[in-house]
């Protein structure tokens, strides 16, 4: 008759719920896994939810019974909500709006970076230190200024509001980008940078050659942090290019476009002949979730990327 170790099994039965240094246990991996459905399911409930009402007609809708599942498709929604906001017109403006500005913006926090990690300057700490505070500050304490400031110079009304802050390294959040470029070229080993000196190349050729694209993570990182707040900037985009821009004239955005949507559909509906009670909250969300597919395509093209350049961003150097 075999003699059954108990002590053994316990260590097994240990391992196997609570885990070793090689493999995770059950019970972790359930904990992990809980976690990660219920942060899923938090940012995920809005869409689904928006999507949901978005294929709804006004019958179900206004039936209380029908909660996520409609009756009938009502796809109409998003052709109604495509023809009121000129849905491609109004996308190219507010890809303008994001895509000019994030360029101007990558090139110049690089550069402003590079400076600061390479270069020995007086008070360069208290620059640095400038710099940490003007990310601290609320935008709106400086907002009344700096419209004033924009005004006297004749940029408000045009892109140049954007894209000359930008270029100047003035732009959206551009403090932390700064930052960014500088703690990842200080990363990058000093001797590349004097090889490429010794072989003649000047302070421009370096930064472009050796350190930009070595720098490729953080500009991956930059670039999508910078277009989606440009992109989702509705407030600054409405002072600097004026309250009264409408997608006939001027620029003007997706999210602009939503905030005039009540007015600009029922406008639409009225001249078609049609009773003004037709607008419901279907086209409103269909015209929300157009608004973000953009950005969700962006998302999901350049996703694996993103997370590669978040985590090459941290190879060490000299």
């Amino acid at each position: 008759m075999k003699t059954i170790n108990w002590s053994k099994r316990k260590d097994r039965l240990r391992k196997h719920m609570f885990g070793s240094r090689e493999k995770n246990g059950i019970l972790l991996n359930i904990v992990v896994y809980t976690l990660l459905i219920s942060i899923g399911f938090v940012f995920l409930y809005p869409i689904l939810h928006m999507f949901a009402i978005s294929i709804m007609g006004p019958t179900d809708l206004l039936d209380a019974s029908v909660r996520w599942i409609p009756r009938s498709l009502h796809l109409s929604n998003y052709h109604l909500a495509f023809i009121t906001l000129d849905y491609i017109s109004t996308l190219w403006k507010n890809i303008q709006i994001a895509l000019f500005p994030t360029a101007l913006q990558v090139i110049s926090t690089a550069m402003a970076g590079y400076a600061f990690a390479r270069y020995n300057f007086p008070l360069k700490k208290i620059w640095l230190a400038v710099l940490i505070f003007t990310f601290v500050i609320p935008p709106q304490i400086t907002m009344v200024p700096t419209f004033v400031l924009y005004t006297n110079l004749g940029l408000t009304g045009s892109l140049r509001a954007f894209l000359l802050p930008a270029l100047l390294g003035q732009g959206f959040n551009s403090a932390i980008f700064i930052l960014i470029f500088y703690n990842f070229h200080r990363q990058v080993p000093v001797s590349l940078i004097e090889a490429a000196e010794i072989d003649g190349a000047g302070h421009i050729s370096s930064f472009f050659r050796i350190s930009m694209p070595l720098a490729v993570p953080a500009i991956i990182v930059t670039t999508l942090f910078s277009f989606v707040w440009y992109w989702n900037e509705t407030f600054l985009v409405n002072l600097f290019l004026g309250f009264n821009n409408t997608r006939d004239e001027g620029l003007t955005t997706l999210l602009l476009e939503l905030t005039r949507f009540n007015q600009s559909y029922a406008g639409s509906i009225q001249a078609a002949g049609m009773p003004p009670d037709l607008l419901n909250e279907g086209i409103r969300m269909a015209g929300t979730m157009l608004s973000i597919i953009p950005l969700g395509i962006l998302y999901l093209i350049l996703q694996r990327y993103f997370v590669e350049s978040v985590d090459k961003a941290g190879i060490t150097g000299e």
